[in-house]
């Protein structure tokens, strides 16, 4: 499974915690922000924290945590380094 890694968006810095199907855990501030899950190519979802399940409304900011999720690349000797 893919490392944790961060992302930054603008001024914000994001913790991303890979999960396994396309579910990755979304830390903002140190602090459990948001779970979400590629839907589609171009589509992300937010799941419910309770259910689990993703809730099928189009967000902005789920969108652009996806897209940068997508064009991360480690480093050269980042995954050594841990």
């Amino acid at each position: 499974m893919q490392e944790p890694f961060d992302i930054e968006i603008g001024p914000i810095n994001y913790s991303v915690f890979p999960e396994g199907n396309d579910t990755y855990t979304i830390f903002k501030d140190g602090k459990e922000y948001i779970q979400i899950m590629k839907d589609t190519s171009s589509i992300w979802l937010k799941l419910d924290y309770k259910t689990e399940l993703p809730i099928f409304e189009e967000d902005e900011e789920v969108n652009a945590i996806g897209q940068a999720i997508e064009h991360y690349e480690p480093e050269e000797g980042e995954e050594e380094d841990l």
